[in-house]
């Protein structure tokens, strides 16, 4: 298949299965300010797409053109059990008609959790490796162990975060209505808030927040990845580590509390492993005056509801 007509019939299911003009800025209110000053706004990236929705479609996109100019009729990567991009990934892989594999962290656990059911559904394979050997998804000798045991494929890194989604996640600043001063980011691996960095060239004042507990190493993996995509460093932009909570996945009764009140002042579903950490620590920088006088601050909605399923028993416990 040539480049054009690959492209072309990209582009072509894209039309059919993606929307990315539904990602609309809504005004939003949160549930307890003290500073009425400044107005908040919520980039709604989760409407793209049921299943590839936010920043996980923004990452994949290149890269599923990527795989497909060059003929890779599979598409491998790596992630943990309840992992937005294997759940994002696998829906992708099967619209757009590539064979997938998840390499996953951990044990096997029987019966499939909602998010590797999906992903199983979709036609992933799955295959689990233990913690110690995934540390090494990196190394070149370890994908070439890969490479020896399932043939030819399109490598994915973890979290989808590479050059490709750098690229994909400038777009997100794309058909935005609003003038803003301040736009913010849950961070994972980095790649979104990149993007924005990336994209804004310099541009508005840029805020990522973590929700992995010790994760200053990121500061240097976002320059890096800037760096890579531009060619340039920017200054306009810091992380804030002080909202994950006690690390990836870990919660709170007052996270909980703040995104059950969130959900009903405003109709929209949070998760509580990105964007109700993200929201939470919005609600108390206005509180604590961080944001400049009159200020207009734009707040991403990066998906990952499908990660509610799997978080739903250790929410109600918490709350029992």
């Amino acid at each position: 298949m040539k480049d054009s007509s690959t492209l072309t019939h990209f582009l072509k299911i894209c039309e059919e299965e993606i929307d990315e003009n539904a990602a609309v800025v809504q005004k939003i209110k949160l549930p307890k300010i003290n500073n009425s000053n400044v107005n908040v706004f919520l980039k709604r990236e989760d409407l793209i797409h049921a299943t590839i929705s936010g920043n996980k479609w923004r990452k994949l996109k290149y890269n599923l053109i990527e795989a497909l100019i060059n003929r890779k009729s599979t598409l491998l990567t790596f992630g943990g059990a309840y992992s937005n991009h294997i759940h994002a990934t696998a829906s992708a892989c099967k619209i757009f008609g590539l064979k997938t594999i998840g390499i996953i962290r951990g044990e096997e656990h029987l019966p499939l959790n909602p998010t590797l059911k999906f992903a199983a559904e979709c036609g992933m394979q799955i295959f689990y490796v233990d913690r110690t050997t995934y540390r090494n998804k990196n190394k070149e000798s370890f994908i070439t162990e890969l490479h020896n045991r399932f043939g030819d494929f399109y490598l994915v890194p973890e979290g989808g975060t590479n050059n490709l989604a750098v690229k994909g996640c400038t777009e997100i600043i794309n058909n935005i209505n609003i003038k803003y001063d301040y736009i913010l980011s849950a961070c994972g691996t980095g790649g979104t808030i990149s993007g924005l960095i990336a994209g804004l060239n310099g541009d508005k004042n840029i805020i990522g927040v973590p929700v992995l507990k010790g994760a200053d190493f990121l500061n240097n993996d976002i320059d890096n990845l800037v760096k890579q995509y531009s060619y340039e460093t920017f200054t306009n932009w810091h992380l804030n580590f002080d909202f994950h909570f006690g690390g990836y996945a870990k919660i709170t009764k007052e996270l909980i509390f703040f995104i059950n009140q969130f959900e009903e002042i405003n109709n929209i579903k949070l998760d509580p492993i990105y964007t109700g950490k993200l929201l939470f620590a919005v609600q108390t920088l206005i509180n604590d005056n961080h944001f400049k006088e009159n200020s207009t601050i734009l707040v991403l909605h990066t998906g990952g509801l499908q990660g509610n399923m799997g978080m739903k028993n250790k929410m109600d416990k918490l709350l029992s």
